[in-house]
């Protein structure tokens, strides 16, 4: 469904049409003129939040809660389930704060630090396998199977099922049927569970056996937990990485001088990271929250038990928190973006996140520094997605170097 184009966004459509190539001017329209405003889904109506301090104020918010049963009759409540899944994203303290910490301790800084030399000698071998010249699909061929291979292994995801694994994740993640949607959660979950059972069975030193033997105080994860948990890493494992690879790629390629730039000084990188996160978000739209009581954002009050969308993508793109935003700066300090999110919700894995993206771009421009976009940007088709923003292909043309 598309919503009414409108002064505000510019004479732009929101979620559909020219939006999902470049969402930005629509955006920029709506902080300036209705920076909080009620949009209409094909999952019913919506507040979208787009300004930087609002959506950051929001993230931090106990009255912006993840208890959808705020939708609900107050009399209603008491007898419906929390979440429909016990996924650690959909969740309010305390049962949120239980979850988090019971897995937090696999997530430490020096843990994902410790993975770097592997993701390494993936990114090696992947380029290793790229043809010495003509046009190839970096999406297809490095940015998504990259990650997708990090957080298997990491988790213990057998070799053979990786595939599959990925079609169930872009089913849930994209613009697909809602009947289609129900499938893919529950094949997945299926699939999950049963290498939970083989886990326990036969234990080994992946992250999947650690979270089933993971205990604090007595307290262990139950069988739907595990579930839930190893579809939410799995899923943010290498959908955010992913679209923060190719989202990079794709803001240098279309950007000569900061590219340039970048090879001539790969001291950068680390910080060009963060701005590639700014820039294009990755994560435009996190799952969605729920107004606990009436709440006035902006000088607009959101009424009590309302649907909302905190726009990561618009809020990191907001001029008020930085200069210029439009424009890409690979030496821009772009400390205090969302792409992440922030407070509680605050991303477990974007220590790996980061360290992969540098791998990634930083190899890829080393090994192959003769690349360039095969097609007019406007060519590029990216995916039909409120969640995440990220390219279907990205054909770049190869030259022996």
């Amino acid at each position: 469904m598309t919503e009414t184009v409108s002064a505000a966004t510019g004479g732009f459509e929101l979620f559909d049409g020219a939006f999902w190539a470049d969402p930005y001017p629509a955006y920029r329209g709506l902080r300036s003129e209705q920076p909080v405003r009620e949009v209409q889904l094909p999952d019913g109506p919506m507040w979208l939040v787009t300004r930087y301090d609002d959506v950051r104020a929001a993230l931090t918010d106990p009255r912006f809660s993840k208890d959808w049963r705020y939708t609900l009759p107050a009399e209603a409540r008491a007898e419906a389930p929390a979440a429909p899944t016990p996924m650690m994203i959909l969740l309010d303290p305390p049962d949120h704060t239980r979850l988090r910490k019971l897995v937090s301790r696999s997530f430490t800084a020096r843990r994902m630090a410790a993975l770097r030399p592997r993701v390494e000698e993936i990114a090696a071998e992947l380029l290793d396998a790229l043809p010495a010249d003509g046009v190839v699909d970096l999406m297809a061929g490095y940015a998504v199977v990259l990650p997708v291979q990090v957080i298997c292994e990491l988790l213990g995801v057998p070799a053979a099922d990786r595939e599959e694994f990925g079609a169930w994740s872009r089913v849930m993640i994209d613009e697909s049927p809602a009947e289609e949607k129900t499938a893919a959660v529950a094949q997945l979950a299926g699939y999950l569970g049963e290498l939970i059972e083989r886990k326990r069975m036969q234990p080994d030193d992946a992250l999947l056996s650690a979270l089933v033997e993971v205990s604090e105080d007595e307290d262990r994860l139950s069988r739907e937990e595990l579930v839930a948990m190893a579809m939410l890493l799995l899923i943010a494992g290498h959908e955010t990485t992913a679209n923060l690879i190719g989202n990079g790629l794709l803001a240098l390629l279309t950007h000569p001088d900061q590219l340039t730039r970048l090879r001539e000084q790969p001291g950068l990188l680390p910080g060009a990271v963060e701005e590639f996160l700014r820039f294009d978000s990755p994560v435009q739209t996190p799952p969605v929250r729920f107004a606990a009581e009436d709440i006035e954002v902006g000088g607009t009050t959101i009424p009590a038990g309302s649907v909302i969308m905190l726009g990561l993508g618009s809020a990191n793109r907001d001029d008020t928190r930085f200069p210029e935003a439009d424009r890409l700066d690979v030496g821009r300090d772009a400390g205090g973006h969302v792409a992440f999110g922030h407070g509680l919700h605050f991303c477990l894995g974007a220590q790996l996140a980061r360290i992969e993206g540098e791998v990634a771009i930083g190899a890829l421009l080393a090994r192959r520094p003769e690349l360039t976009l095969a097609v007019d940007p406007a060519e590029l088709v990216h995916r039909r997605s409120t969640l995440v923003r990220g390219l279907r292909s990205l054909p770049v043309t190869l030259s022996p170097v």
